[in-house]
């Protein structure tokens, strides 16, 4: 027998490889099957796109249990999204029909029916979203042994999507939570694409169990092919400049259209607005042009059958298929051979310029590539920072980091998450029904993410539940979820620990278009899934707005959506302006605009120093800082420093530079933040009295004393504060 990885694979995964022509294993797939094949280890597997990572999980744990069939569930799959989860189901089904491992699906969209034959005969393999494993683990507990009895192995696809966030605080306590109810110790297999920080994440997927983590992370070579191209527009609120504007966004959406048209293309923007606005501005030149409509919307508030529809159309639809998308198509889901992948914009992270840049050159020796189209407002005659073209720089930054330096961003992990511990609790409790306090508090505590909660914070959370009447406490001493509790619990968007806004589904006729948080009243336009409706009625009481289609212009309903940008991207900027390299990624426009930014910074000594005079009683700061550390800036500014200055104002334009201003000269406004930085900063002092500033969605429910304790630790970064300060020092 060979110490070949593949000759110890189960005979059905053998003949798959067969008939899809595999000549040999991947590199993540042989280190898989010794891991998971000759150790008791969990595994994290962080690969590039389209490596074979789902394969590398998949091989080993099925061989496992072809070969001893569980008494259970033996896989549980846990992934960030549905579509992910239809992806992958469908991609597993054909796989397991010839080995006889089932495969379920849970979440909203699955049947009942499919939901029942999985309780009644739990085995193969369960792919299922962390709210609805929650939903499970509270509603049906008595159902847990014998779902989850013999579970052998739980993969957690896109594992950087639920690090640092509060879903990942969540996904580790289902996972200690399921342990403790059905007795079993599943191994761990972690999957991303976009992973650099090895320990932390490795930390993260051992949390709660004595296990250790062995990594498995192949150095691929893909060939890469980038492009950015810059467009300046004229200030929008100058009248004199309208007809300028409109020309130039003539020809930055005729550009689009131009590199997408006849393309299988995906084109990503950092908000909603921008994808629906993309899509209907490309939608109205097609019909200018007589030429077909192509084009789709994929972000969260449009419907399933929709956004099926546009994954549909770029996988497998016939001719050319454009779909503009926010992160919902930024995770793993297969849509097959894109030609081309545009960014509106820039990313804000290097984490999401690598998941977004791995939708393309998904197949066999293609180059990965991304095209940037970075728009930006320009007014010649406004204040120095303000004339930067800062997303032309947020881009190049982004793409030397990863291409030179192969940095992304290293995981935050909260320390103090306050709403989860209400959430967990509730949750905790309702599936118990009735709980002691010790037991409540030690099934809670115990849990990995709030081993940290001293026990008298517990305690002070635990009384502010009862007075509020969240949980209630019997005669006898036994603890309930209260009447005002089960209000919330019982609501189906208590399962999810994201933030939520209540919206109304959108109709046309009997077709469900998406859902919107902000309704017109009858009469008036609105956008989604890149077309215009007019409101013909508003049914409040059901959560409905029925529409027509319309035409015309009218500002669209989304927000945009931003993101937090990392302190090496902002020093990076401020290299790349004192820099003289060349790009030879830059279009023409791309490179002279960067070269006028260039010289506008060493004339104008924007690099030389931090704090600059504005004009007046003005100045300008620019940190050089990531948002947080910028943040913790404007509220010392804000908190400690505006009387002592007689400072009048602070205006942040995150995260590139505040404009100040008082009395305070540049030298004395900069000489006092140095000293602040000396001194030592107190967190809790840049808050305002009574301020308890909410990080998350049940942070209504903590006591204002703990939310206070936990925005100083997880909302600031005082340590990044003193980082700037001593580069300050050193420029």
């Amino acid at each position: 027998m060979s110490d070949n990885p593949f000759y110890r694979l189960a005979p059905f995964i053998k003949e798959f490889i067969y008939r899809n022509r595999w000549e040999t294993l991947r590199e993540a797939q042989v280190d898989a099957c010794r891991v998971l094949l000759e150790s008791p280890d969990h595994l994290l597997i962080a690969s590039g796109t389209a490596s074979g990572k789902t394969e590398a999980a998949f091989f080993p744990a099925l061989t496992d249990l072809y070969e001893n069939p569980s008494s259970s569930v033996g896989i549980l799959y846990i992934a960030p999204l549905k579509a992910l989860i239809n992806d992958q189901f469908a991609r597993l089904n054909d796989l397991l029909v010839e080995g006889g491992i089932p495969v379920w699906h849970w979440h909203g969209d699955v049947p009942q029916a499919e939901k029942t034959k999985l309780m009644k005969n739990p085995s193969g393999v369960l792919q299922i979203t962390p709210e609805s494993l929650e939903g499970l683990l509270m509603n049906r507990p008595n159902a847990i042994p014998a779902l989850f009895g013999d579970l052998r192995f739980v993969i957690i696809d896109e594992v950087h999507a639920f690090m640092g966030a509060d879903r990942g605080i969540q996904v580790l306590s289902l996972l200690a939570r399921i342990s403790r109810m059905a007795g079993c110790s599943p191994r761990r297999i972690g999957l991303s694409a976009t992973l650099s920080d090895y320990d932390t994440a490795t930390r993260w997927l051992a949390a709660g169990t004595r296990e250790q983590v062995r990594v498995s992370a192949p150095q691929g070579g893909r060939k890469l092919r980038l492009s950015v191209e810059h467009f300046s527009f004229p200030d929008a609120r100058d009248e004199k400049q309208s007809e300028q504007l409109e020309l130039a966004r003539k020809a930055y959406y005729d550009y689009i259209y131009d590199h997408t048209r006849l393309k299988k293309a995906l084109v990503f923007t950092n908000s909603r607005t921008d994808a629906e606005t993309a899509i209907l501005e490309m939608r109205r030149i097609a019909a200018r042009r007589q030429e077909p409509d192509v084009f789709h919307v994929h972000h969260g508030s449009i419907s399933a059958m929709l956004r099926e529809e546009a994954e549909a159309a770029l996988r497998e639809g016939p001719g050319a298929a454009v779909a503009a998308a926010t992160l919902t198509l930024e995770l793993g889901i297969d849509l097959g051979e894109l030609e081309r992948v545009m960014q509106l914009g820039a990313p804000y992270s290097c984490s999401s310029f690598v998941q977004r840049l791995g939708r393309s050159g998904r197949r066999g020796d293609a180059a990965a590539e991304m095209m940037f189209v970075t728009p930006e407002e320009e007014d010649e005659e406004a204040q120095l920072p303000a004339r930067m073209p800062w997303t032309l720089l947020r881009a190049i930054a982004v793409i030397e980091l990863y291409v030179r330096e192969k940095w992304v961003e290293p995981l935050t992990v909260r320390k103090l998450p306050m709403g989860l511990l209400y959430h967990q609790t509730m949750s905790i409790l309702k599936s118990m029904g009735e709980a002691e306090p010790e037991e409540l508090r030690e099934a809670v505590l115990s849990l990995p993410s709030f081993r940290d909660f001293s026990e008298d914070d517990y305690e002070a959370f635990m009384a502010y539940q009862m007075g509020m009447g969240q949980i209630e406490q019997m005669d006898e001493g036994s603890l309930l979820i209260g009447l005002a509790g089960e209000k919330i619990v019982n609501n189906f968007r208590f399962l999810a620990v994201f933030k939520d806004d209540e919206e109304h589904v959108v109709y046309n006729g009997t077709e469900e278009i998406g859902s919107i948080t902000t309704v017109p009243p009858p009469g008036y336009c609105f956008t989604l899934a890149g077309k215009l409706w007019k409101v013909e009625e508003v049914d409040n009481r059901h959560k409905a707005v029925y529409v027509k289609s319309s035409r015309g212009k009218v500002d669209t309903l989304w927000l945009g959506a931003g993101g937090d940008v990392h302190t090496r991207i902002m020093t990076k900027i401020r290299d790349i302006l004192g820099d003289t390299a060349l790009y030879p990624y830059l279009a023409p426009r791309a490179a002279a605009r960067l070269e006028r930014a260039r010289r506008l910074a060493r004339e104008s000594g924007l690099l030389l120093r931090s704090v600059l005079p504005a004009g007046g009683d003005s100045l300008f700061i620019l940190p050089w800082a990531g948002s947080r550390t910028f943040r913790t800036l404007e509220r010392l500014l804000k908190h400690k420093l505006t009387r002592p200055l007689a400072l009048r104002s602070v205006v942040p334009m995150e995260p590139y530079y505040m404009v100040v201003a008082g009395k305070a000269d540049a030298d004395w406004l900069e000489a006092s933040i140095l000293e602040s930085g000396s001194a030592g900063v107190d967190p809790l002092e840049l808050l305002a009295p009574g301020e308890a500033p909410y990080l998350g969605k049940y942070d209504e429910w903590i006591p204002q004393d703990l939310l206070r304790k936990a925005f100083a630790v997880d909302g600031l970064d005082v340590p990044g504060f003193h980082e700037m300060v001593e580069r300050w020092r050193m420029d």
